[in-house]
This record gives C-alpha cells, sequence and structure tokens, in this order.
C-alpha cells in the first residue's frame, strides 16, 4: 500500500497558475513504517535537493512562475523504484505577449511578410488592422500562414497603396496585445538591361586597344624618323 502524493494528489494531475506569485509543490510517502528518499525531476532533469528535504517529505518552490515553465512537468519519484511517481503538469495562464520588427523598407514589386511573434495561454484569437481598418484581404496578393507563436501577414508584389501600418492584435481572455508594422514601399529602382551594359563594356573594351594600338603605330613612326 505504499504511494506517493503531490499536493494531496495521488495521481498525474495539471496545476493551473499566473505568472509572478511562486508555487510550491509537496511531495508526500504514504503507508511507509521507513524512511524512503525522494527524488524531484523538472522534465527529464533531476532536482538537486538538500539533505533535509529528502526523506518521506519533499517540497520544492518554483519562484518566480514565468512563460518557460508553461507545460513543463514536474514528477516526484521513490528512490528505491522509481515506477512510483506522481506527475504535475504547469498551466501557467498570462495575456499576450506581442514582437516583432517594427518598420520594413520594400521596394515596390517586390514581396514582403510582416512577421508577428505571440505568446498567450490559453490560445488567443488574432487578427490584422491597416491604418486602423479591418484589413481587407485581396485573393493572390495577401496570403495569412499562422502558428501558435507566429501570426504572418504576406503580401505580393507590393503597391503604392500597401504603403502604411500594419496592426497585429491578438485576444485572448486575459487580455489584448497590438503590435504595429510601418511598411514603407519605395520606388522600384531602374534596372538596366544585362545586354545593354554587355555591349558597352565590349565597346569601352575595344575602343580603349584601337587607342592602344594607335598610340604604339604613333611611337614606332617617331622612332623610325629619329
Amino acid at each position: 500500500g505504499l504511494e506517493l502524493s503531490v499536493n494531496n494528489h495521488a495521481a498525474d494531475f495539471t496545476l493551473s497558475t499566473e505568472l509572478g506569485p511562486p508555487i510550491s509543490l509537496s511531495c508526500l510517502v504514504h503507508n511507509s513504517n521507513q524512511a524512503e528518499e525522494l527524488l524531484w525531476y523538472r522534465g527529464d532533469g533531476q532536482v538537486g535537493l538538500k539533505d533535509g528535504n529528502k526523506v518521506n517529505i519533499s517540497n520544492i518552490c518554483i519562484s518566480p512562475v514565468n512563460e518557460s515553465d508553461n507545460g513543463v512537468t514536474f514528477t516526484c519519484k521513490l528512490a528505491r523504484d522509481k515506477s512510483l511517481q506522481v506527475s504535475v503538469v504547469l498551466d501557467v495562464q498570462f495575456p499576450p505577449r506581442l514582437s516583432g520588427e517594427e518598420t520594413l523598407h520594400v521596394e515596390e514589386d517586390k514581396d514582403v511578410t510582416l512577421t508577428c511573434r505571440s505568446k498567450s495561454n490559453p490560445q488567443a484569437q488574432t487578427a490584422w488592422y491597416k491604418d486602423n481598418h479591418n484589413l481587407t484581404l485581396q485573393q493572390n496578393h495577401h496570403n495569412l500562414y499562422q502558428t501558435s507563436e507566429i501570426f504572418q501577414l504576406s503580401i505580393r508584389k507590393v503597391r503604392k497603396s500597401d504603403n502604411g501600418t500594419y496592426t497585429c492584435v491578438v485576444e485572448s481572455p486575459l487580455g489584448k496585445g497590438t503590435k504595429d508594422f510601418h511598411l514603407i514601399v519605395e520606388d522600384k529602382k531602374p534596372i538596366f538591361p544585362k545586354e545593354a551594359v554587355i555591349a558597352a563594356v565590349v565597346v569601352v573594351t575595344v575602343t580603349v586597344l584601337f587607342g592602344i594600338v594607335a598610340r604604339k603605330n604613333k611611337f614606332f613612326k617617331v622612332q623610325k624618323a629619329l
């Protein structure tokens, strides 16, 4: 009848919490008539415990709780029989946090992608705005791509009318996050035809060669006259 419990849970469970305040996990041995050593793991890595915090009862503290703790599994195991264990998965909830390159310069007729990086828990709804108005997506001109942490707007062959401020909006039950992206569409740079450039180089080269030959001929004539 030897058992373990973590925070009074004898089976695996999920613990919901928020950013900041520390949380404590307490592992306790039940129905034992001898000293039992306990082990703690964070994911696959073992947690270092002090000598007075290993026998029959063991406590660990996560402080402060941050975004990187979300989804992490903490497991208490019996040292002499590691199959006897209880795990807790942290469900760290936090409002949307956004990041991304704020100003993008792009030449007319080129493609551009605005990448809004977003972290939130629980999952959030996303939208793009242009100059504080709902962005009307145009077929073959706009394209959206989204993962759990990336929200992208791609614009194909940008036009002068695409110039403006685009806002990434991410909203969850815990709050709303916004991020502005300033898209500056620059004039298309003139492209010189490759054939014309090659022809110009050939003309210049031939002209230089003829100049050298003419100078040599003139030099030889002067030498003969002398």
